[in-house]
């Protein structure tokens, strides 16, 4: 059998309306922007994968632009001719050749993936292990800053059984604030559902302390880092002393983040994000650090479109246990798909596709009218 070569990875720019506004510490976002890649072998086998940042360099270090342009110029000639079954080869020579750029090298991999699952008749999880599970519950953020709007947006959905773990942004308000919006919140929910936090690192390790303190008195399950990602001293006394779980999730920037907060005790769960580990298998050798440190594990998000939350589904259900569930509620935000068919959530759950590669086919004509020209 001849060998298959990669022979083409285009990156394009992908505009999506939204169903309303989402707010973050650092930045409200109005729409939602991708970079779709395509990987096309020399058998016409196309992989298909996604990078995606939230609010752009308001929040990292990638933007859409620099992922795409950094794909274009950099680490798309440097695959082209390497064997397209060969995805250690090819993530291993991008590492060589570019430092960081994990998003980038998240939307590669899942391309190279994709086609090879294609190519084999398997889905991606089936690359990755093998599942153990077909489906993740999934949270969803309230994200209107309107204490009754959040309460009544709940209560639908868990009525409509979609939703039964909330999460709350918060930290650009002062502290108060914040805090009796989200007891309120929680008062109004009861035991029906699990309420959460998320302060984007937005709290100094004084204001963490208390707030930190009245959030899990008051029933609040999960703090999502609360305090700046460079204080790892900060973060290890808040984890010694908070009542509620601590979450790291910005102070993961790379696999070997994942390894030094594990050793340094500065967080009892850890949030997965291939985007910010370099990829669906990158992201799994995080979760065996967490794993063997004892640290649980939450699916998170970039609010990726139906590409990126698929690939991130396909790596969690190979998992042995996520504790505290995953955040795959991305392509609901969206008002418009680029893909045939939607991903399926229904009773709190996303289902992960059983079909080869991640799942998906490219609506073209779709696509070609939010692709930016």
């Amino acid at each position: 059998m001849s060998q298959v070569l990669i022979e083409r990875i285009e990156a394009f720019i992908v505009d999506l309306p939204t169903i309303r506004p989402h707010k973050l510490a650092m930045h409200t976002m109005q729409q939602q922007t991708l970079v779709i890649v395509r990987l096309r072998c020399s058998d016409s086998v196309e992989g298909i994968g996604e990078g995606t940042t939230i609010g752009g360099l308001a929040y990292g270090y990638e933007s859409p632009e620099s992922i795409k342009c950094n794909i274009d110029h950099h680490l798309a000639p440097a695959l082209i001719g390497m064997d397209a079954s060969n995805i250690n080869a090819a993530m291993q020579r991008l590492d060589k050749i570019a430092k960081g750029n994990t998003f980038a090298k998240s939307a590669i991999e899942t391309s190279l993936l994709d086609a090879q699952g294609k190519r084999l008749g398997l889905p991606v999880s089936e690359l990755l292990g093998g599942r153990v599970r077909d489906s993740l519950e999934v949270a969803w953020t309230l994200a209107s800053g309107d204490t009754s709007k959040d309460i009544a947006e709940a209560e639908c959905m868990l009525e409509i059984r979609r939703h039964r773990i909330f999460k709350l942004k918060i930290g650009a308000n002062p502290v108060e604030h914040d805090l009796k919006h989200v007891i309120a919140i929680k008062k109004a929910l009861g035991d029906k559902a699990s309420v959460r936090v998320d302060v984007n690192q937005y709290w100094d390790e004084s204001q963490a302390l208390r707030a930190c303190q009245v959030l899990g008195d008051n029933g609040i399950d999960l703090i999502e880092q609360p305090i700046s990602r460079i204080n790892r001293a900060g973060q290890v006394r808040l984890n010694q002393r908070s009542p509620a779980a601590i979450m790291a999730d910005e102070s993961i920037e790379s696999v070997e983040d994942a390894f030094s907060l594990a050793a340094d005790g500065a967080a009892s769960v850890f949030a997965l994000k291939i985007a910010k580990n370099g990829g669906p298998r990158a992201v799994l050798r995080t979760s065996h650090i967490a794993e063997a440190a004892g640290i649980a594990l939450y699916g998170g998000t970039m609010l990726e479109g139906t590409v990126g939350t698929l690939a991130s589904a396909h790596a969690f259900i190979t998992l042995r246990q996520l504790t505290w569930g995953t955040e795959l509620f991305g392509p609901l935000l969206l008002t418009e798909e680029i893909v045939t068919e939607a991903p399926v959530y229904r009773d709190f759950a996303l289902h992960v596709p059983r079909t080869a590669g991640l799942g998906i086919t490219l609506d073209e004509e779709r696509f070609a009218r939010f692709k930016r020209h």
